[in-house]
């Protein structure tokens, strides 16, 4: 394989953390090597639907839903334990989930950034303080139909997502500034 080849293989974020986000966290930071700059292992998108108990389409449709968005096949999640309230028995299947590592996981955090993010309505940026002690940072969407791969008229109900972005961070400023870098609109701190 060429060095032509290889470059149009990497994903555009990939490229720029690697040219301009690692440079600017290193002087930030003051890290004397590449290294130490925190990077991003994986993203998980996660869709819980309690519904699909009564309607197993339900939860295919969300399955090929989250399919089509990430370009991997999610993996069922089952219930750990029975909820009588919800009529949840132990182990029925109550939503489906995605993990994107590598070349999968930037493409589809480019995705989310410049072209999901914009279609959500009266959008005021994301939370700033949704950061974990390791550097993780976790967000939730209304609707899935804010991804251009997902057929507004084709979709059965419309359902939620949790998108947990997990990095080498060892605090959540540093891991801030990294999403911040990468282009994360979020809100401004009050």
């Amino acid at each position: 394989m060429t060095k032509e080849t290889a470059n149009k293989l990497t994903p555009r974020l990939l490229e720029r953390y690697r040219s301009e986000i690692t440079p600017e966290m290193m002087r930030i930071f003051g890290y004397k090597n590449s290294m130490q700059v925190p990077r991003l292992k994986k993203i998980v998108i996660n869709v819980g639907l309690g519904e699909a108990t009564q309607d197993i389409k339900l939860l295919e449709a969300a399955q090929n839903e989250l399919a089509m968005i990430t370009g991997q096949k999610p993996v069922v999640t089952k219930a750990k334990k029975a909820i009588a309230n919800f009529k949840i028995k132990r182990g029925s299947s109550v939503g489906c989930k995605v993990t994107l590592r590598r070349a999968m996981m930037y493409e589809f955090l480019d995705r989310l950034i410049a072209v999901a993010i914009p279609r959500i309505r009266d959008f005021r940026g994301l939370p700033p303080d949704s950061f974990d002690k390791g550097g993780n940072y976790s967000f939730g969407l209304n609707e899935q139909v804010i991804f251009p791969e997902v057929d507004v008229d084709k979709v059965m109900k419309t359902h939620g997502m949790d998108i947990t972005i997990v990095t080498t961070a060892k605090s959540g400023k540093e891991a801030f500034e990294l999403l911040r870098l990468f282009g994360m609109p979020f809100a401004k701190k009050p």
